[in-house]
């Protein structure tokens, strides 16, 4: 039975993205319609269980854009959750670049002004990089919610997590409970 609050998960090819279909069966407890959509290398690593997570959530799970004149299977997202969001993602969606069907509808719910929650999983060495801030303070002026990770505070107020952490140690919780403050259940 659908509900009444439809999420759009969007997932980059970062090690936590392994554990999507356990976020995917959070959020439907939780009362969410839930479609997924993975960048073309997180497809790629989930190749063997997109039709279980097509069946899980009710939907195509989506990686490439649509052709001309095809009709759209998801229904308008109430929320949009960038989890895990790389440093490409990011990047890309911050500079407007929308090569992959995730940032091009993670920039796309910018301008419609759906409720937008992240959380990066982005190494230190990546985290250091000029333009990480940059985008991340873009994102932020954008309405964007960036999610901190588990491990402290950088001086753009964003720490990335370990890279020995894994899926399980992915705050899958914190951002479906981010989710849930932006979207309360009607």
């Amino acid at each position: 039975m659908p509900s009444d609050r439809v999420l759009h998960l969007l997932g980059s090819a970062a090690e936590p993205v392994l554990g999507v279909r356990a976020a995917v069966a959070h959020a439907r407890a939780l009362g969410w319609d839930v479609c997924l959509g993975l960048t073309p290398t997180a497809a790629d690593w989930l190749r063997e269980e997109l039709d279980t997570l097509a069946e899980l959530t009710g939907y195509p799970v989506k990686s490439r854009f649509r052709r001309p004149g095809d009709p759209e299977p998801w229904p308008a997202a109430d929320a949009v959750l960038v989890a895990p969001a790389t440093f490409n993602t990011l990047n890309s969606w911050a500079l407007g670049i929308t090569d992959t069907w995730v940032v091009g509808h993670a920039a796309e719910a910018i301008g419609k002004g759906v409720p937008l929650i992240a959380l990066p999983r982005v190494n230190s060495a990546l985290a250091a990089h000029p333009q990480f801030g940059r985008s991340l303070a873009t994102l932020r002026e954008a309405g964007v919610e960036l999610l901190p990770n588990a491990d402290g505070i950088l001086a753009d107020g964003l720490a990335p997590l370990p890279s020995v952490a894994g899926p399980s140690g992915f705050p899958w919780a914190k951002a479906l409970a981010a989710v849930e403050r932006a979207v309360p259940r009607g």
